[in-house]
This record gives structure tokens, C-alpha cells and sequence, in this order.
């Protein structure tokens, strides 16, 4: 270290005094750096005062511009982040309903199935003919009443639709209380049979819909995933520091600014 260096170290009194000299030198400066300035020094320190001002002026406006910029790119990529988490649930939501469709197509497959075994049961049996019975009134009544039973037991086991019901008592859609009970028997299942065929495709309809949705939102939630990794990337490039609108503090700039990651669903 050469002796003037450790003079301005260890004496602040010389430092002091050369940065006065040079404070109150710079107008001189000023003015003789202008030649106009040498004939009107007083208009040459207001247009150098002036130029400082407009320079500073300048310079705070471009660094607001660019928090401001730097704020809503924060903003934007906090929203795109949020939306992801809720997209994310919503697929939640869309595999649950999917997965209760296709349990649903499972349970109408297995009712369809049962009820077109009864079906081939009862056929197999109406084809040895039914017993003979007395074609009396009571008889008769008493075929309706079974008819009427049957059809309700069926409609409660949701074999049937409602509508059966007011059905069997108007007499149409096929339903005869005049037959045999065996040969309404052979009526009753077959009714079922393809009731719970329809109920079946239905639900494989409902299925496929559902699994459409689930695959449109599982897209949905893909790509705000991207396009918030993509805004948090551009949050990260900016090298200046704000503060964010609200309760708490948001960093943002090179190694500062740290999104937590999104959580996800299932899939």
C-alpha cells in the first residue's frame, strides 16, 4: 500500500476535503465543458441541473415501468399456478364420477344378465303349457292381483320403470291380466329383460361421456400446468425486487422469487 492510500485510510480529513474541492468544482466543469457556457454560466447551470433532473426522472419512471411489469408478471403466474391446483381437482372430481359410471355399467350388466336368465327360465317353462283353472270372476281377479304384484315387486327392484305401473292398470304396453300367471310371468321378464337391456346401454353411453370429460379436463389441467411453469420460468428472469398487492411479500428476481410447486391430483 502505497503512503497515500493509507493517508486517505487511516485520515478521513484529506478525503473529505478532496471530495468538497470536487463538489464545488464540478459547476466550473460544467460550465467549461459548454462554450455557450463560458458567456452565460448561470443558464448553462440551470440547463446541466435540468438535464440531471430529466436523467433521474427518466431513470425512476423506466423502474417503475418495469416493477409494474415485474408485479403483473408475478400476478399472472400466482393465477396460472391456482388454476392448475384447480384444474387439478377437477379431474379429481371427473375420475370419481367416471369411476361411478363404470361401476354403474357393471351393476346394469349384471342385472341384465340376471333377469335374461329368468327370462330363458321362465320361456323354457311356459313351453310345457300352463295348468288348467277355472274361467270364473275370481279367477280372474285373482290373475290381476298377481299381475298387479308382480309388476310392482318388479318396479321396486327397479327392474321396471314407474311408468309400469300405470300401465299394467290401464292395460297397455302389452300387459294382458286376463293370461295365465305362468304366461304373465313369461310377459314379466321379458319386460325386465329389456328394460334393463336399455338401462344397461344407457349407462355405457353415461360411461363413455364421462371418460370424454375426464380426458378433456386431464388436457385442461396439462396445460396450465405448462403455462405455469412457463410464467414462474419468466418471473425468475427478472432481476429487480417488488413487493406484491396483498397481506404478504412476493420476491421476485434471480434466485429469489420461489413458487412452490403444484400439487396435483391423481393422474
Amino acid at each position: 500500500m502505497n503512503i497515500l492510500a493509507e493517508m486517505l485510510l487511516t485520515e478521513p480529513a484529506p478525503m473529505a476535503i478532496w471530495a468538497a474541492l470536487m463538489l464545488l468544482t464540478l459547476p466550473a466543469l460544467v460550465v467549461l465543458a459548454n462554450p455557450d457556457g463560458v458567456r452565460n454560466p448561470g443558464t448553462a447551470l440551470l440547463e446541466a441541473a435540468d438535464f440531471v433532473r430529466r436523467t433521474r426522472q427518466r431513470r425512476a419512471e423506466r423502474r417503475a415501468a418495469e416493477a409494474a411489469e415485474a408485479q403483473a408478471a408475478v400476478r399472472y403466474a400466482l393465477e396460472v399456478r391456482v388454476a392448475a391446483a384447480q384444474a387439478a381437482e377437477a379431474v379429481d372430481r371427473w375420475q370419481a364420477h367416471w369411476r361411478a359410471a363404470a361401476d354403474r355399467v357393471d351393476a346394469t350388466w349384471a342385472a341384465f344378465r340376471a333377469a335374461d336368465a329368468r327370462r330363458v327360465r321362465s320361456r323354457a317353462a311356459a313351453s310345457f303349457g300352463t295348468p288348467w283353472t277355472p274361467r270364473d270372476p275370481a279367477e280372474y281377479a285373482a290373475r290381476e292381483r298377481f299381475l298387479h304384484d308382480a309388476v310392482r315387486a318388479a318396479v321396486s327392484r327397479a327392474e321396471l320403470p314407474g311408468s309400469a305401473s300405470a300401465d299394467v292398470l290401464a292395460g297397455r304396453a302389452g300387459w294382458d291380466p286376463r293370461l295365465h300367471p305362468a304366461e304373465q310371468e313369461v310377459v314379466l321378464h321379458r319386460a325386465c329383460a329389456d328394460y334393463l337391456r336399455r338401462v344397461h346401454r344407457a349407462a355405457v353411453t353415461a360411461e363413455r361421456a364421462a371418460w370424454h370429460d375426464m380426458e378433456l379436463a386431464r388436457s385442461g389441467r396439462d396445460s396450465l400446468r405448462r403455462e405455469a411453469e412457463l410464467a414462474e420460468a419468466r418471473v425468475a428472469t427478472w432481476p429487480i425486487f417488488i413487493m406484491a398487492a396483498g397481506d404478504s411479500p412476493l420476491t421476485v428476481g434471480n434466485r429469489a422469487h420461489r413458487l412452490s410447486p403444484i400439487h396435483s391430483g391423481n393422474g
